[in-house]
């Protein structure tokens, strides 16, 4: 159901997440600027000049890969180009979001906008007419090392030509019944429109996006369980108050954030004099995962502005070009994961600490005084599978030796593996988040603790889902539901507004009202 708010015309300029997500709820209309088309009308006029000259372009009028030094003749064009999208349409697997496939057009659209492609006006409009028809092109996640995302942009491509799947008024049908419906027409693919179509990372980038939008309300629900439990074990806060004066500028917001949150949480009386690392150094680590995601975030938006086609306009030329592997968003990507694995293993810290007991005179596995049961010591084993899920998803694979189309291409960057990885590790995180609150809400019962603000609304949370623990009991779908809660655009709605963090709050466009 097509329900735009706004537009915006593109011009190959940069924008920010909120425009991205916005696009990927289909609440703007996406239009191409009259400069931008202006470049692309002016790049395509160099392409034309070559072709006329007779001059061979890569995958326009040569094969592509091992078949680069195959040159085409004028009547083998069109079915060349109808075939190239054709063939590069070989995904597997579940298939993205329809967010990540709206913002992946509008990404390719935006690129074009540069003039440095050579497609024709006719691709950029086929693009924009099918978002505003809100045909979304089925595309299986799995078919991409990540330099060009060619077996995933192919599916996008194939749906312009009328072949393929695509989800149209909430039914997943045949492109050709998809376009049908929407009254639009398949397009025939032009010389260097196909290879346009398919070689580029707009999937890629469009994904790595989502995922760090993902990433930062993940860490902000578990920085909220972790003050709950933190609470609960009688924490010091003067380490992070300690940070807010010293540390490095997200040292000094967290410190901060921390400081204010747990003032206004009625905490009990900090109980030790040097608390384990896991809490002194709560600041520390929710600092570097923020800032390893604004890091990646920043390079991410960056590239969204960047054509990494091959080959490119430059000047009156149509030269080869290596852009198309997109090595920096990766590694910030990467280094995110890693960032989320630190964040996981604090996480876990917590939980053992917390289960262990002794912290504020809190029993073994939070077993109430004068109770015969296991209580929460089983639990603490998904804690440790959770954070070893993280931990093994934050290994480096980029660098990974690959070498295909006859040793012509032998490099890749894997990105759309390495969201899809981080995505699992969010995941995790969340399930983490939720076992930790929980067993906040345990000890807090246990002490009498009757929490206010932030850790009051966590506390809440968890026991609408899990009753206070007296007799054993099976905790699988109590975990579950607190988790499920917590990822609520409610939650999130009540956690900017109880205990803003204005800086990635409104980086990542985190205000559910802004897509809902």
């Amino acid at each position: 159901m097509t329900r735009h708010t706004a537009s915006i015309a593109l011009d190959g300029s940069a924008f920010d997440f909120k425009t991205l997500a916005q696009i990927g709820a289909n609440r703007i209309l996406v239009l191409a600027s009259e400069d931008g088309m202006r470049r692309c009308e002016e790049g395509r006029r160099v392409f034309d000049a070559m072709l006329a000259a007779g001059l061979p372009v890569y995958g326009s009028t040569t094969g592509v890969g091992a078949l680069k030094d195959r040159i085409l003749t004028p009547d083998e064009l069109d079915d060349f180009n109808a075939g190239l999208v054709r063939a590069h349409h070989f995904g597997t697997g579940p298939a993205f979001e329809a967010e990540v496939v709206r913002a992946a057009i509008a990404i390719r659209v935006n690129t074009a906008m540069t003039g440095r492609v050579g497609c024709t006006p006719d691709l950029v409009d086929a693009y924009i007419r099918l978002l505003a028809a809100d045909v979304v092109p089925v595309v299986r996640r799995t078919g991409s090392i990540g330099c060009a995302d060619i077996g995933l942009m192919g599916q996008i491509g194939a749906v312009l030509t009328g072949v393929g799947e695509a989800v149209h008024g909430g039914r997943r049908v045949p492109a050709a019944a998809a376009l049908a419906a929407a009254g639009l027409r398949p397009l025939r693919m032009r010389a260097k429109d196909s290879l346009a179509s398919i070689s580029v990372n707009a999937i890629g980038y469009a994904a790595a996006a989502n995922a760090l939008r993902g990433g930062a309300a993940v860490v902000r629900v578990m920085l909220s369980a972790g003050l709950a439990a933190a609470s609960a074990m009688g924490v010091s806060a003067d380490p992070w108050l300690a940070a807010r004066e010293c540390g490095t500028p997200h040292e000094a917001m967290i410190g901060a954030w921390l400081t204010e949150a747990c003032g206004e949480a009625h905490m009990p009386s900090a109980t030790h004099i040097q608390d384990p690392l896991s809490l002194r150094m709560m600041a520390q680590v929710y600092a570097i995962a923020f800032d390893a995601l604004a890091s990646a975030g920043r390079t991410t938006l960056a590239a969204i502005a960047r054509p990494d086609d091959n080959p490119v306009i430059v000047g009156d030329r149509l030269i080869t070009s290596g852009a198309s592997m997109p090595l920096d968003v990766t590694l910030a990507m990467q280094t995110a994961s890693l960032a989320l694995a630190h964040v996981a293993r604090n996480s876990f810290n917590r939980c053992v600490l917390i289960g262990n007991g002794m912290r504020r005179g809190l029993p073994i596995n939070l077993v109430p005084p004068g109770v015969i049961a296991t209580g929460f010591g089983p639990i603490i084993k998904l804690a440790g599978e959770l954070f070893a899920r993280a931990l093994s998803m934050s290994q480096p694979i980029s660098a990974q030796s690959l070498v295909v189309a006859g040793g012509l291409e032998d490099e890749a960057a894997f990105l759309p593996l390495v969201v899809e990885r981080f995505e699992r590790q969010v995941e995790a995180v969340r399930r983490l988040a939720a076992l930790e609150a929980l067993l906040a809400a345990q000890a807090m019962d246990i002490l009498g603790d009757r929490p206010a603000g932030l850790v009051g609304m966590v506390y809440g949370i968890a026991r609408h889902h899990s009753p206070f623990y007296v007799k054993d009991r099976p905790l699988s779908a109590e975990v579950e539901a607190i988790e499920e809660a917590l990822a609520s655009p409610a939650t999130m709605k009540a956690l900017l507004v109880i205990a803003p963090m204005p800086e990635v709050d409104a980086f990542f466009a985190l205000d559910p009202a802004l897509t809902a």
